[in-house]
């Protein structure tokens, strides 16, 4: 069962979102739906809801756009955002990741095939709400303490060094665009050089002997094996 999680629906035709909300409240979920980019923000604004199921296509304004925008409310930095769509093109599903996505889903939907990919995103949430201690493999970070050991080993990190790698490594597998982690460790509002980025996460890798920390050339990084 789903725990009273809630999840907003954002799609253009209404008989998906029918689907959806039938499939999804038969296992417990509370749902809320948009169908169009504009109304899924301001709903989203609303509710805070635990995972968004979000369209490509969308009139007005399309679901990168709406990505991106939702991606911008601080309240909605974790969210969970998965896309909906029926175009299997490579650079759809690049734009998704690239505009803050966690999850990539292909219409035709099979309910059991979302129901799965819903809990395992929200199940890996759940394990990560009001966690001090992060553990990957050899890594153990401690938020409250700002303490790094990798191998059993403390590391010392300086404070974006620190922010970053809680970053990265509070979603592995997600790939957080350049933009996104500027606004989240330095502020949208404080103008950096183009290259700050890259000396962090170069001093980062050289501590983490040039594990876990990967680019995603014209897009990010990302933390994994």
């Amino acid at each position: 069962m789903s725990q009273e999680n809630t999840i907003l629906i954002v799609d253009d035709e209404p008989d998906i979102i029918e689907i959806l909300r039938y499939n999804l409240e038969k296992e417990g979920y509370k749902t809320y739906s948009a169908t169009n980019g504009l109304d899924a923000v301001a709903k989203a604004e609303s509710i805070l809801p635990d995972l968004i199921l979000l369209d490509v296509m969308l009139p007005d304004m399309d679901g990168i756009q709406t990505c991106e925008t939702i991606r911008s409310k601080p309240e909605l930095r974790d969210t969970l955002i998965a896309f909906l769509t029926a175009r299997s093109e490579d650079y759809s599903e690049i734009a998704g990741f690239q505009a803050g996505a966690d999850d990539y889903i292909t219409k035709p939907i099979r309910p059991k095939v979302l129901i799965s990919r819903i809990q395992s995103l929200l199940k890996r949430t759940r394990q990560q709400v009001d966690t001090k201690i992060i553990s990957y493999n050899e890594i153990v970070l401690n938020k409250e303490k700002m303490l790094v050991e990798m191998d059993g080993v403390s590391l010392t990190l300086p404070n974006k060094e620190f922010r970053l790698l809680e970053l990265l490594i509070s979603k592995p597998e997600r790939v957080f665009t350049r933009k996104e982690i500027y606004s989240l460790i330095w502020g949208s509002d404080i103008i950096v050089g183009d290259r700050t980025i890259d000396v962090h996460i170069r001093k980062l890798r050289e501590k983490l002997q040039e594990r876990y920390i990967y680019t995603i050339k014209g897009v990010g990084y990302v933390f994994t094996r």
